[in-house]
């Protein structure tokens, strides 16, 4: 929502102690999301076979539907029929200040779900991506593939801030990938005890996102190396475009694209997501895509991540979950 007015203007300094406050907002936008949501539709736009897994409330049938029609498969999502499905409100003023409140709702039953049951359903899973839900979910999941030796990826992101040191120790160990933000990756290092030399020691590839600046990737014994974004871009909407990055990198990651190859697909993806508002509403078809990949990294970049579906003739379809 919208406040066309200033939240500051309406507190008084002497009464912060007890507030009361309710702002006439001109406008509400209600928008999909959510972090594992947004990442498979981006896979689903590049052609993948995402596999959705999450908890959600009785409002998920139209959400759902609109997932199905863009390529993910939502058979594991468990519904919950007395609970919403989680939520952020948030209402932003002219100073572009915020004030939020998120619902977890249903997620607090995602620790419920087995990834044994998906793997049953679906067969063999390429990757599964750990990222942030509920708590003792991400830890269960975590836990599974690990057992299982299925490759996973750690996206910890804003559950850092609620989780302790072991737990997010716990999360890190033999992860194949891990995701963050530059303010993250300062987090990360604090939350765990760790400095980024023990970090690579227990990661595959720490991929951190640079805003304008690109995608930085780290492995130890090896130089860091600096992926650029696409330039020029007009950015419209900065929200999602992390998990749509995300979405394009692992798109690439499941086929064994290099790495860096896949960071410039993430890098195009993401550039899409920034032109529009909101987080699921970018829809480039395949020749933009390519095109974009082309014109911002190159031909041998592009032919590097031909393997991709959505940017080939021929599908070549691998699981993420």
């Amino acid at each position: 929502m919208s406040f066309p007015g200033r939240f500051a203007e309406q507190l008084v300094a002497d009464h912060l102690h007890s507030v009361s406050l309710s702002f006439l907002c001109d406008r509400l936008e209600i928008r999909r999301g959510g972090v594992a949501a947004n990442i498979a539709y981006g896979l689903g736009r590049l052609g993948m076979a995402p596999v959705l897994v999450g908890a959600a409330g009785a409002d998920f049938p139209d959400y759902q539907v609109w997932l199905k029609q863009h390529g993910v498969d939502t058979d594991s999502v468990l519904v919950v029929p007395r609970e919403h499905t989680a939520r952020f409100v948030c209402t932003t003023d002219a100073d572009h200040n915020q004030i939020a409140t998120f619902h977890a709702g249903a997620m607090r039953a995602a620790y419920t779900i087995a990834l044994r049951d998906v793997r049953q359903r679906v067969g063999e899973l390429g990757l599964v991506v750990v990222s942030p839900n509920d708590p003792a979910a991400m830890l269960r999941h975590t836990e599974e593939c690990r057992g299982a030796g299925l490759p996973f990826v750690a996206d910890p992101s804003q559950q850092l801030a609620r989780m302790d040191r072991a737990d997010v120790r716990f999360l890190l160990g033999e992860a194949r990938w891990l995701f963050t933000n530059e303010y993250e990756a300062a987090l990360l290092q604090e939350c765990t005890g760790w400095g980024a030399a023990s970090v690579l020691d227990r990661v595959g590839t720490w991929v951190t996102t640079l805003g304008a600046g690109g995608v930085r990737l780290q492995r130890a014994g090896h130089e860091s190396v600096v992926v650029p974004a696409v330039p020029g871009v007009a950015v419209t909407d900065p929200t999602g475009a992390g998990d749509a990055l995300r979405a394009g990198m692992l798109a690439a990651l499941a086929l064994d694209v290099p790495v860096e190859a896949a960071a410039r697909l993430g890098c195009a993806l993401a550039s899409f997501a920034l032109e529009s508002i909101g987080t699921q509403t970018y829809a480039p078809d395949a020749r933009a895509v390519a095109g974009r990949v082309r014109e911002a990294y190159g031909e041998r970049t592009a032919a590097a991540l031909a393997a991709v579906p959505g940017l080939a003739a021929v599908p070549n379809r691998a699981r993420i979950a």
